[in-house]
């Protein structure tokens, strides 16, 4: 049974992404605890051509998604896996001015009403997250970490995304390895 609808947001991962001779590997997927929500919009444009006093021709591009992902806290293992903090012999981490941030897969379930769904973001450019608190009133009200998020086509295969259902062959492994495209057998 498909899906009649999405909601929810959970298991979100991270696989640091690298590039050997044009050809990128995936390192294995790491958990970012606490997703509250990820929104992502169509990057690309479309192409009209008209003859004929008609849109004789329409195309569009397809350059992934920009949006956002928020979540409670940013680990500090992404911090210094990703966008490259370190951390000095006493253990306190430093931002870097001059770290080259990675890019990452991105790896998420949404719930739905019959199945929950895996997705993956192949060739993710993060930046970095905002910094906000406030002080404590009668009430504590909890702050989270928004990052700003690219997701482009991959150089080597130009895949943007993947998903995968509970029917799904991939779906039980979807978390311990980024899932790749797998060509079909022939009949």
């Amino acid at each position: 049974m498909s899906n009649k609808v999405k909601f929810g947001l959970k298991n979100v991962h991270y696989a640091v992404a690298t590039e050997t001779d044009g050809v990128i590997s995936y390192g294995t997927p790491v958990p970012i605890p606490g997703a509250v929500s990820l929104t992502l919009s169509p990057k690309g444009d479309k192409a009209e051509f008209y003859a004929d006093d008609i849109a004789y021709f329409v195309s569009s591009t397809n350059q992934g998604y920009e949006g956002s992902l928020e979540v409670a806290l940013l680990p500090d293992a992404f911090k210094k896996d990703v966008l490259g903090y370190v951390a000095d012999a006493s253990g306190a981490l430093f931002e870097d001015a001059n770290a080259i941030v990675k890019n990452i897969a991105l790896l998420f379930e949404f719930s739905g009403d019959a199945n929950a769904t895996r997705h993956i973001l192949y060739n993710v450019a993060v930046e970095r997250p905002n910094i906000e608190s406030s002080t404590r009133t009668t009430t504590k009200e909890v702050k989270t970490e928004t990052m700003n998020i690219t997701a482009s086509p991959a150089i080597d295969t130009g895949y943007v995304k993947a998903k995968a259902e509970a029917a799904d062959a991939s779906y039980e492994t979807w978390f311990t390895t980024v899932y790749e495209y797998v060509a079909p057998t022939a009949p």
